[in-house]
């Protein structure tokens, strides 16, 4: 099968299509004729070696998919040969992925590919982050850093569906601003003006966000810190800058703040958890009430120029490899 592969850490060029055998699936795993693949900013820090977890080389990056399921491993009995399905996996850029037969998500035929291969990590992200760390209460303000990418144009319009209050989204562009509004935030503030976190506060009524969404780092996060309401919780799930940030005991003490941190590999060993999450983001997606943004798709073999793209933060919403 055609898999792109990386055998050496770095920028996009070490990331070549190759020929490698087609996996066979073992008890518990189901294999997956894949027509669309999901990029996420993981995949470029696990590229470059960067990411929380160890790059052991020759891997195939990516971790979520969408395909028909073309072969089923020993044990497997509640799916069959032929349905199209989103899953988790490892090695999602290629023809063929094994996924865990319990992370497969059954998708509808009104759901096509490419847009279904954008809602498992960044959908779960944004639920989880919302739902399951920040405990979003009703009414609550949100502040959603980069709210015009993946999780961000899910966050926004997840929160309101929760029930949150001011919703504010960040985003670099008026193009990129304008999107956030469609989705739904009652503020947009473009994060390249050194007065964002006072719009952040005037929005809030000088009260400051009670629910912060953080993955930039970097001084972004400690300006964040300064536009945090008390009691307020800042969930922190990446730092894209490459900048880390450190906070003191003491500064939190103050308000009654949490900084926490979200990381949905661990979280996908809680299978019910997890598991109940789909469930209300399918209903969402069926009832229309939630939209994904697949902001550009690129062929396979163009995995590179997609790669650059978002580290250029040249994209909106998803990015899409279609195999």
């Amino acid at each position: 099968m055609k898999a792109i592969q990386i055998t050496e850490l770095g920028g996009p060029e070490v990331m070549r299509l190759t020929e490698v055998e087609t996996p066979q699936p073992k008890a518990g795993e189901v294999l997956i004729k894949i027509a669309a693949a999901g990029i996420n900013y993981a995949d470029l820090m696990q590229r470059q070696g960067t990411y929380l977890t160890r790059t052991r080389t020759p891997v195939i990056l990516g971790f979520e998919v969408a395909g028909t399921i073309a072969a089923l491993g020993a044990g497997v009995t509640h799916l069959q040969e032929g349905m199209r399905v989103a899953a988790f996996c490892d090695g999602g850029y290629a023809e063929y992925a094994l996924a865990n037969a319990n992370s497969i998500i059954p998708i509808p035929d009104t759901l096509d590919f490419a847009h279904a291969a954008a809602f498992p990590v960044q959908g779960l992200t944004a639920y989880q982050i919302l739902r399951e760390s920040a405990h979003l209460q009703a009414g609550e303000s949100v502040l959603v850093h980069a709210a015009a990418g993946g999780v961000g144009t899910l966050a926004i319009q997840i929160a309101k569906l929760m029930g949150a209050g001011t919703v504010i989204g960040t985003a670099s562009t008026e193009a990129k601003l304008d999107l956030v509004r469609k989705l739904g935030a009652d503020v947009a503030i473009n994060y390249s003006q050194p007065e964002w976190a006072e719009q952040v506060k005037q929005a809030t009524a000088g009260k400051g966000a009670d629910v912060i969404m953080e993955m930039v780092g970097g001084e972004i996060a400690e300006k964040n810190l300064q536009c945090l309401a008390p009691f307020g919780r800042m969930v922190v799930f990446g730092a894209a800058s490459g900048q880390m940030v450190q906070f003191s005991g003491l500064q939190l003490m103050y308000k009654n703040q949490a900084i926490i941190g979200y990381w949905l590999t661990a979280w996908l060993s809680r299978a019910d958890r997890v598991a109940a999450a789909v469930v209300d983001l399918m209903q969402y997606l069926a009832s229309g009430k939630l939209q994904i943004v697949v902001g550009q798709t690129f062929p396979l073999a163009e995995v590179a120029a997609a790669h650059q793209a978002i580290a250029e933060r040249k994209t909106t919403g998803k990015v899409v490899l279609l195999v």
